[in-house]
C-alpha cells in the first residue's frame, strides 16, 4: 500500500513505518560509532518512544550495554491507522535491541497514572536480577490528572506570563511563515501547567521506586530542561514551560537532598534546541530553529538529537567532563549558545519576516526535512509504501 503523507498545520498525522526503521538503524550507528562507555546497568526511561527519551535509551543501551525499560504513550495501529510515530520506535528499538543480544521491555502507558509504576515494580521484581541504576525522566504531555483527586485534571498550556507576545512561526502545511499573537496565561493556567510540566511526578517515581526496594542506592536520575536564548524567551524561559521547569529544578534540589546519602544522584540538563513534534507547535520556536539550523549548516552542521544525547552521558553524567552553570545543571547546550553562533542566529532573524520568507531557505528545507523524519517520510533510499501483513508478526 502507498502510505500518503498528511501534516496538518505543525501536526503530522500520518507515519511511514519502514522509515522510522531506518531512522531508528541510523541513530543506533551514530552510538556505536563512538564506542561502548561504563554507565548503566538497568536503565528506566520514562518517555522513551521519542526525542531526548530515545537518545537517552539508544546511549544507555548502545553505549552502555544496558537493559533498558521504556514507557511510552503512543497510539497503536488500529483499522486503517498505522499507528504512531512513537509506537514504532518502541518497536523497532526493542527488535534491534534483542538482536544486540539486550533487553529491552516496553510499556505502552500512561507515566503519571500510578498503576503504571506499579506494573514497572512488578517488571523489575519479576524479570530483573538487577535493580534500577538510572531513571530519565522526559515526558512531554498535554494533561495529566490529580493523583489526590482523579476526576481533577490539569492540562498544560504554551503560552507568555504577564503580557501578550506577537511571534512569527513556521505553517508546515502551507510552507509560510505566519504572525501568532498569544494573549498572556492565567493563574490557573500557570499552577496547571507546572503540575503537569514540573517535577511533581519525577519526584513520586523516584520515591515509589525506592519503597517497592527495586532502585539502587547509586542510582542517577535525569530531568531535561531547556533555557534557550533571547528569541524563545517570552514563550519559554519566561512563560509558562520556562515556569514549570522552575519547579522541576527545585524538585530536583529535593530529589539530590534525598538521594546523595544513599550514594545517588539527581541532575537536570539544559539541552539543546530540537526539532520535535513537541517543539513544532511552541509559538516563535520554528522560526529561531530555522535560524538555528542554517547558522549551524555554514558552521559544520546541526548536533542530532542522538549524538546531543550521548555527548550528555558518556561526557557529562558518567564521563569527567561535565559543563554546570551557577544552578548546578548540566549545560551540553553550550555549543548552541555561543556568542559567534548566537549572533549569526541573530543576523537571520533580523531579516526573516513573513513577507521575506521562502521555501528556498536553506534552513527552512533542513527543518522541514528534520521534522518529516520524525514520522518516516523524506528518509533517503526509502520509499512511502508499506505492506499491512508486517502487523501480523509485529512484537510491542
Amino acid at each position: 500500500m502507498q502510505v500518503a503523507e498528511k501534516i496538518v498545520g505543525n501536526v503530522s498525522r500520518s507515519v511511514n513505518p519502514f522509515g522510522l526503521k531506518a531512522m531508528m538503524a541510523q541513530q543506533i550507528q551514530t552510538v556505536r560509532d563512538r564506542g561502548t562507555y561504563a554507565g548503566a546497568k538497568c536503565a528506566l526511561i520514562l518517555g522513551g518512544s521519542a526525542s531526548y527519551g530515545l537518545g537517552s535509551r539508544l546511549t544507555a543501551a548502545f553505549g552502555q550495554g544496558a537493559t533498558t525499560i521504556s514507557v511510552g504513550y503512543a497510539r497503536p495501529p488500529h483499522d486503517d491507522f498505522l499507528g504512531a510515530a512513537g509506537w514504532w520506535n518502541q518497536v523497532y528499538f526493542k527488535q534491534a535491541a534483542e538482536r544486540a543480544g539486550l533487553i529491552a521491555q516496553n510499556f505502552n502507558a500512561n507515566a503519571f497514572l500510578p498503576s503504571t509504576k506499579q506494573l514497572i515494580v512488578d517488571y523489575v521484581r519479576q524479570k530483573l536480577t538487577t535493580p534500577i541504576d538510572l531513571v530519565v525522566y522526559s515526558v512531554a504531555a498535554p494533561k495529566r490528572a490529580n493523583p489526590a483527586n482523579p476526576d481533577e485534571v490539569w492540562r498544560s498550556v504554551i503560552k507568555p506570563i504577564g503580557a501578550a507576545v506577537t511571534a512569527a512561526s513556521l505553517d508546515l502545511a502551507q510552507e509560510r511563515l505566519i504572525q501568532q499573537t498569544i494573549q498572556p496565561a492565567t493563574p490557573a493556567e500557570i499552577t496547571a501547567t507546572t503540575h503537569v510540566m514540573g517535577g511533581e511526578d519525577w519526584e513520586r517515581w523516584l520515591h515509589a521506586l525506592h519503597t517497592a526496594g527495586v532502585l539502587a542506592p547509586n542510582c542517577k536520575t535525569i530531568l531535561f530542561s531547556y533555557e534557550g536564548p533571547q528569541p524563545t524567551a517570552a514563550i519559554y524561559r519566561d512563560g509558562t514551560l520556562g515556569r514549570a521547569k522552575r519547579a522541576a529544578e527545585a524538585s530536583a534540589q529535593r530529589l539530590q537532598r534525598w538521594m546523595a546519602p544513599m550514594g545517588g544522584e539527581a541532575l537536570i540538563s539544559v539541552n539543546q534546541s530540537a526539532v520535535t513534534k513537541a517543539s513544532a507547535v511552541i509559538p516563535g520556536f520554528s522560526r529561531y530553529m530555522l535560524a538555528l539550523l542554517q547558522a549551524q549548516r555554514e558552521r559544520g552542521g546541526h548536533e542530532s538529537t542522538v549524538a546531543h544525547q550521548d555527548r550528555l552521558f558518556r561526557e557529562m553524567v558518567y564521563g569527567q567532563h561535565r559543563q554546570v552553570d551557577a544552578r548546578g545543571r548540566l549545560r551540553p547546550d553550550a555549543l548552541e549558545m555561543a556568542p559567534a553562533l548566537q549572533a549569526a542566529v541573530a543576523q537571520t532573524l533580523s531579516t526573516l519576516t513573513p513577507a521575506t520568507f521562502t521555501p528556498t531557505l536553506p534552513g527552512y528545507q533542513l527543518y522541514r526535512q528534520a521534522f518529516r523524519q520524525l514520522s518516516g517520510f523524506a528518509v533517503p533510499g526509502v520509499a512511502a509504501t508499506f505492506d499491512p501483513m508486517i502487523l501480523n508478526h509485529v512484537s510491542y
